[in-house]
């Protein structure tokens, strides 16, 4: 495992990291791979030749300290090559085809993967950032030695940062709490984590940390008499059960402590409060055997008890917690593991290089990380750009879990918040794209229900069924987030190229001319006008609002599809109007200022990148958008539309106790829904409200209004059209 130890002395010589480098590497390779790394090192020496670090150091000095690093968890031989030219195709002009050729293709992938993109067209150094990450965790997905080597790299800049502006200093020390030490956390290094964090924390906050750093070490001394008692009782109790285990006292390190003094806005001495013990077995029995004889040496807080052997978190962690009420009442922490676990919840991944020669346990740890990759590799092809990637990386890394099932007894993991969505779209893509409710130890409940430790959850699917955009606003985990953004962007260009095809159709066949009639070279020399690569882009443009259907027809129908079309208010104005059902979704939408029901008179304005909006014909905003003679067409509704629509009433009654119930009351006997009331004016006598209500049509409407004006406390009834 990565060793704790002071950080490499800077002021030692370039020779000096190399021989120890060698010695590390003598442990675990044979001779010739010692002399590749040799010579790797000759090589990065050679290019980066007369280059210096901030600290004056020559540049090649950093390198081979991040070869030591990985070299301790006993990293391959093309891994530590790859760790001591890391930088020579970012910082010199060796490139990639050189290192393949000079030692091997393998090592030239892994040096391409940790180098950063050197021209982003960036608008910002947070995109950069985001890019930069997007490729790492590309890289990653073909090889994990691609973060062990970025990991390494990132810890001895954060060890040497002493030299850096403190702007700079800070940047990059919230970098890497915002990324890389995350990451260590969810690939189980937690040796690198708590590194990376304690040295962030000295680089963002170094006043807070030389006095937070000067009060625990008074703490730890003032008590030092306490926890060699509880030590002491521990380590007898355990002699007496014959169970011969290992008792240590477990230190927090100074950001874990600063972080819970933030959070839950305590002192330093309500976090000291807690003692913390570890005990190390040498079996999975063993561990459970001890867990009974400390219940009954102290008694166990109720609730506080976490089983990570049976359920191992999703970095593969492994450990009993309990929390017992120690000597004068104070509060014991105590986490109970075999050896081998302790080593893989301090390497991780590492622990597949660091201990295989002893047994091949760490696979599964590795397979669990190379699943989490996967599951980010496929959300990074569905995510826009790299700042959303980076931001569903932040909501994946490492959250609290809770621990569900599934009717046949399977286990779900969840970060913890997750919905009834979160867990459907765990389960499959399609099954969260099809869900409509659930059920949670067979009890209905809504899709937005918050799931808590041991539910089982049975998600209700439907055929007809499809991601709702609301469901945004309550999925937490990358997995649902990325995959309801993924359907709905893929359902509004299909939408899209829909209703281009109709609008472009209806304009031809005002024509006598149908889309299937026209030349195949006639639409390719538009497209090629156009700057569009297929007929698709071209009717989704269209149905988008981008181009004019009318204007495309009369470019098919023409001779010369380059010439410019000037029309005139009556040409464009087209004689067969379009029929819409007032549900078609995201590319057709009803506007909000008039509320158009089926029935009213309507006309379609063009968005350009939002479709057609439909407007009542008597709305005044009808007027203002007009006058854009080109975006606009005529609508009319279809015989068959079906659905409940929303109206706005201005209504005006009595300011009397119950006056409103009666109100709602009346609307409800006519078939009818409120959505929204409100109050607008009131006085002693009068009450004026705005309420929406829906309507399955025009005539549906004209008899709920007809019902109000009877209530005898209605004294003026309006439909807002605008």
């Amino acid at each position: 495992m990565l060793s704790t130890a002071e950080p490499i002395d800077a002021e030692l010589p370039q020779e000096a990291l190399v021989k120890k480098l060698c010695a590390t590497l003598s442990g675990y390779l044979d001779a010739k791979q010692i002399d590749d790394c040799v010579r790797a090192y000759h090589f990065g020496a050679s290019a980066h030749d007369g280059q210096v670090r901030k600290s004056g150091e020559d540049y090649i000095c950093h390198p081979v300290a991040v070869a030591i690093s990985l070299a301790e968890m006993r990293m391959d031989a093309n891994g530590i090559m790859a760790a001591i030219l890391h930088d020579v195709i970012e910082d010199t002009k060796v490139s990639k085809k050189q290192l393949a050729e000079e030692f091997n293709k393998e090592v030239a992938e892994l040096v391409d993967g940790v180098t950063k993109l050197s021209k982003i067209d960036s608008k910002s150094r947070a995109e950069a950032q985001a890019e930069n990450v997007r490729k790492m965790f590309l890289a990653m997905g073909k090889d994990l030695r691609v973060i062990m080597v970025k990991l390494a790299d990132r810890l001895h800049n954060m060890q040497t940062l002493g030299v850096m502006p403190p702007e700079k200093k800070r940047r990059i020390a919230r970098e890497t709490l915002d990324i890389y030490a995350p990451i260590a956390n969810r690939l189980g290094m937690n040796s690198i984590r708590h590194q990376l964090e304690v040295l962030s924390f000295e680089a963002i906050y170094p006043t807070r940390y030389r006095i937070l750093n000067k009060a625990v070490k008074k703490a730890r001394g003032n008590r030092r008499h306490i926890i060699n008692t509880i030590e002491s009782a521990i380590n007898i109790r355990l002699q007496e059960a014959q169970l011969p285990c290992e008792v240590s006292g477990r230190q927090k390190n100074l950001w874990s402590i600063y972080e819970k003094m933030r959070q839950k806005k305590v002192s330093l001495a309500a976090i000291f409060d807690v003692h913390a013990f570890r005990i190390f077995c040498d079996d999975v029995d063993s561990c459970y055997r001890v867990l009974g004889v400390i219940h009954n040496l102290y008694k166990p807080i109720p609730g506080r008890f976490k089983d990570y052997i049976a359920l191992p978190k999703a970095n593969g962690y492994q450990s009993l917690h309990t929390i017992l009420i120690g000597p004068h009442g104070l509060p014991i922490e105590i986490q109970i593991r075999t050896h081998d676990m302790h080593r893989m919840a301090e390497s991780g991944i590492a622990a597949h290089w660091l201990y295989k020669s002893e047994d091949d346990k760490s696979e599964k740890f590795r397979a669990r990380a190379n699943e989490w990759l996967r599951d980010l590799l496929e959300i990074q092809k569905t995510a826009g750009d790299s700042l959303e990637f980076i931001d569903n990386l932040k909501i994946d890394l490492f959250p609290q879990e809770v621990f569900l099932f599934t009717p046949k007894g399977g286990i779900i993991k969840l970060p913890r918040g997750a919905t009834v969505v979160d867990f459907a779209y765990a389960v499959h893509t399609d099954i969260g794209n099809a869900c409509v409710s659930a059920r949670i130890d067979k009890q209905l409940v809504p899709l937005q229900t918050k799931l808590e430790n041991g539910m089982t959850v049975e998600v209700i699917t439907a055929v007809w069924a499809r991601p709702n955009p609301l469901w945004l606003n309550y999925v937490i985990t990358v997995k649902a987030r990325s995959s309801i953004r993924n359907y709905l962007k893929h359902f509004k260009q299909q939408e899209a190229i829909n209703l281009g095809r109709r609008l472009l159709e209806k304009e031809l066949q005002s024509m006598d001319v149908y889309l299937e009639q026209v030349e195949q070279s006639r639409l390719i020399e538009l497209l090629k006008i156009s700057n569009m690569h297929s007929i698709d882009e071209l009717l989704e443009n269209i149905g988008l609002g981008n181009k004019m259907p009318f204007l495309v027809a009369k470019q098919l129908t023409q001779f010369d599809v380059n010439a410019n079309v000037k029309l005139n208010n009556a040409e464009q104005t087209t004689k067969t109007p379009l029929v819409i059902k007032g549900t078609e979704g995201m590319v057709i939408t009803l506007a909000k200022c008039c509320r158009p029901i089926p029935g009213d008179s309507i006309i379609g304005f063009f968005n350009p990148g939002k479709g057609i909006v439909v407007h009542h014909h008597e709305c005044r905003n009808r007027t203002v958008t007009s006058k854009k003679h080109s975006s606009w067409l005529d609508v009319e509704w279809s015989q068959d539309v079906v659905g409940d629509f929303p109206v706005d009433l201005r209504i005006e009654i009595l300011n009397q106790r119950g006056a409103l119930a009666t109100v709602a009351a009346a609307i409800s006997e006519n078939d009818s829904n409120i959505e929204n009331v409100t109050v607008v004016y009131q006085d002693d006598r009068v009450c004026v409200d705005m309420i929406t209500l829906t309507a399955k049509d025009r005539v549906h409407l004209a008899n709920i209004i007809r019902r109000l004006k009877e209530v005898p406390v209605v004294l003026k009834l309006t439909r807002i059209k605008a």
